[in-house]
């Protein structure tokens, strides 16, 4: 039996990830394309979370009765075929067939989006529980580097062969990754880890939510969960509007867009890739937590006060006009440090304290809640946005944020809880 690789479920992950990047920064504009309402773009974007929702959880218990290699190539190869049916969609001539095959191929990828919550239940498996939030935060490293690669590549597909192109691209990758992970990817779950119990769907989220410790880290990334993806949905719409840029013009959109989620993805990479070792060894993972979310907080209270009124040109940058852009990359170079801080140093406190047995169910239930937190923030922040207010949106997020700190260090740094054991 081959030794368990770190590098191999890396890079498993990061392949995984591309292909991902690929098709969904396109999405809306795919469906746009099809005159979708925006409704049907919402519902297209949000399939993918809902259906993990539901499948996430399972996925995990079943890694932890069955092992991790076998839930990862399932995984591997029902993303394929979630690919293959968007490519085909794609091609239809009929516009309400197509977006009901769209709309099929994203819940299909949210059923089998399994990879992520395996992952690190493979990492907990092969790693002692001082390094996990380092290791953690590789899974958060191949995150970065997937949305870099993956758009790019997607706007290559498009641009030279098509809508379809992007889809059936995704689909070789996944491809080549579900034969790269048959061929080298070997078992971690270890046969003395113990039995995993078979709780059905609800009471492996009582038996989670009620751990000591393990519960309120996955409300804590529920809420974090909640506030990022309220950013995610409306930056371009926040940036669009406080700098008057047309948000009908689809190029101008499209390229500040991307420029500043590969900017903050760069970030990312640098923070979970390298300094999230010395920060949780000096901290220790509650503190880093608690930091994380008073960053992110601060970030997102500033951003919607940020008004300018040039376009983002490196030419601009370098004059008077280019003050409120520096502003905003500010702003969100320390909302990248603060939400990169959160994810490894959770989810390698959460693993630490969660019997080995048990890895994939806790961190299922975890991943869960941080998809129904992204279906909440894709669905409500644009209506907060646009109807209410930028402010009541932003404001609101980094006080929630804040509010969330002060439960981590009232509940954690005091609760120093022991490691799991079987």
């Amino acid at each position: 039996m081959r030794k368990p690789s770190l590098f191999i479920v890396w890079l498993t992950v990061f392949i995984d990830l591309v292909g991902f990047g690929i098709v969904v920064p396109l999405i809306p504009i795919f469906a746009e394309r099809f005159r979708a309402s925006s409704l049907t773009i919402s519902i297209i974007l949000a399939g993918f979370s809902a259906f993990q929702f539901v499948f996430a959880p399972l996925w995990g218990r079943l890694s932890d009765r069955l092992g991790r290699r076998p839930i990862m190539l399932i995984s591997t190869a029902g993303a394929m075929l979630s690919y293959v049916i968007f490519a085909l969609g794609l091609e239809l001539p009929d516009a309400g067939t197509a977006l009901a095959v769209l709309v099929l191929s994203r819940c299909l990828a949210g059923a089998f989006g399994g990879n992520i919550t395996v992952a690190q239940a493979y990492i907990a498996d092969i790693t002692p529980p001082a390094s996990r939030s380092q290791r953690m935060g590789w899974i958060g490293m191949a995150f970065g580097l997937g949305f870099i690669f993956g758009p790019a590549l997607g706007g290559l597909c498009l641009k030279h062969w098509g809508m379809a192109a992007p889809g059936w691209a995704a689909a070789m990758i996944c491809a080549g990754n579900l034969a790269l992970a048959f061929l080298l990817l070997p078992e971690s779950r270890q046969p003395d880890s113990g039995r995993a119990p078979q709780r059905p769907h609800l009471a492996q989220w009582k038996h989670t939510l009620v751990t000591p410790g393990v519960g309120l880290l996955v409300v804590i990334f529920f809420l974090s969960t909640l506030c990022f993806s309220a950013f995610e949905v409306t930056l371009a719409l926040l940036v669009c509007a406080n700098f008057k840029i047309d948000i009908h013009d689809d190029a101008a959109t499209a390229a500040v867009a991307t420029y500043l989620f590969i900017y903050c993805g760069l970030i990312s990479v640098f923070v979970q890739g390298g300094m999230i070792k010395g920060i949780v060894r000096r901290l220790g993972e509650p503190k880093v937590i608690a930091l994380s979310l008073v960053l992110t907080a601060i970030s997102l209270m500033l951003l919607p006060f940020i008004h300018g009124g040039d376009t983002l040109t490196w030419r601009v940058l370098t004059q008077a006009a280019g003050g409120p852009w520096w502003q905003l990359l500010g702003a969100l170079a320390l909302l990248a440090v603060g939400t990169s801080l959160t994810r490894p140093p959770l989810f390698g406190l959460l693993s630490n304290l969660t019997a080995p047995n048990e890895q994939g169910a806790n961190i299922g239930v975890s991943q869960s809640a941080g998809s129904l937190a992204r279906i909440i923030g894709q669905f409500g922040a644009p209506i907060i946005l646009l109807k209410v207010s930028p402010y009541v949106l932003f404001l609101g997020s980094g006080f929630m944020l804040l509010w969330v700190a002060v439960i981590v260090l009232q509940r954690l740094v005091v609760f120093r809880p022991a490691t799991a054991s079987v």
